[in-house]
């Protein structure tokens, strides 16, 4: 386990500037436009605070042709994402994204939708990815007004929508669903809420694991065994799964257990041998409230980051002596104590806040 540890920290090097890139491979390729050999040049490397990536750059020396692509070396995440953010400013077009190759980019006030796998993986800004729609329509306008007229004229309205948002005379939201977690806007603010900004994790569909490959679970691997209310709460169950790390066959135990003075909750364990990936997570076993709930807790004592504390997975989390807010979905559901919760909501906060800590602005490296 260690040595595949250290197998992939000497594949993928930290980004940094001030090293020269002594890592880079340079191959033989076919040029797709002129049919001759150009170079194509691959870099493996990792974003600090992000995930591993992997870097090609073909450039053909007859033609000129260039092409650059980004790829996710690292693993898909436990769940998917989906982030919306309104664009009003100049500020909001100069934010980066991270895209990978199977986000699916909207924006809804144009009715514009690009799906997964139509382009490759790259990282840019949102008006990077305004003027990349721009230019691939335009290019196409001279054909398209000698074949198809109307819809040429159609395509020109677009375009003059599309350059109002560029300029910010129509604000609109951009959105970014990426089934693989794997995807990234960057929040100026962290680790403070982005106001303009919204992030919600989801559980993929059957159809998108199989999108990203990821095996679906056989009838075989299915509990055959009759189960009862008794034999529910006495036994610890088993099923058979891919771990989101490696995407290797490893097994998920399931317990029903009651909390002394609350409910019953199903706690969910998976432990991959193959990479050493431990993930925990705690369900509701009894339905929902008619009621919501809101707990106020004043930390005065160090006993108090001993306390027991059960999180469900549509619990919003804040600290208003922060100026901190967490939304519902961010962790998952969670059984551990209040000193526990504080440590996972900051290795979230850096999960989710690349680019910011080594090489992002210094006012949000502080705040960090």
């Amino acid at each position: 386990m260690s040595g595949e540890k250290s197998t992939s920290e000497t594949m993928f090097m930290n980004l940094n500037a001030d090293e020269a890139a002594s890592e880079i491979t340079e191959i033989e390729s076919l040029c797709v436009k002129c049919e001759k050999n150009g170079i194509t040049r691959i870099l493996l490397t990792k974003i600090p605070f992000y995930k591993e990536i992997i870097l090609t750059s073909f450039e053909c020396l007859h033609c000129g042709e260039t092409n650059n692509q980004t790829q996710f070396g690292g693993k898909f995440q436990e769940q998917g994402l989906q982030v919306k953010l309104k664009v009003e400013t100049k500020k909001d077009l100069n934010r980066q994204v991270v895209i990978s190759d199977y986000a699916t980019i909207s924006i809804p006030q144009l009715e514009l939708e690009i799906p997964p796998n139509s382009r490759n993986g790259e990282v840019t800004n949102i008006e990077g990815i305004l003027d990349r729609i721009s230019r691939n329509l335009e290019s196409e306008q001279p054909r398209r007004r000698e074949l198809d007229p109307s819809s040429a004229e159609k395509i020109d309205e677009f375009l003059r929508k599309l350059e109002d948002c560029k300029e910010l005379k129509t604000h609109f939201t951009f959105v970014l669903k990426d089934p693989s977690g794997n995807s990234f806007i960057e929040n100026p603010l962290a680790p403070y809420k982005d106001k303009a900004m919204e992030c919600i994790y989801y559980k993929r569909s059957k159809a998108e694991d199989a999108s990203l490959g990821i095996r679906e679970i056989d009838d075989d691997d299915c509990v055959t065994n009759a189960l009862t209310e008794e034999n529910l709460t006495e036994e610890v169950m088993s099923f058979n799964g891919n771990c989101f790390s490696c995407n290797a066959p490893c097994e998920t135990n399931m317990k029903v257990t009651k909390i002394p003075h609350f409910k019953e909750v199903v706690i969910m364990a998976t432990t991959c041998n193959a990479c050493g990936h431990r993930s925990n997570e705690v369900k509701a076993g009894t339905g929902i409230e008619r009621k919501g709930i809101r707990i106020k807790l004043r930390i005065t004592d160090p006993l108090d980051m001993t306390r027991d504390i059960l999180k469900s997975e549509t619990c919003n989390i804040s600290i208003p002596e922060l100026d901190f807010e967490m939304g519902a979905g961010t962790l998952g559901g969670r059984f551990t104590t209040l000193e526990g919760l504080f440590q996972n909501i900051k290795d979230q906060l850096k999960e989710n806040n690349p680019l910011i800590v080594e090489i992002g602005r210094a006012s949000c490296r502080e705040r960090v």
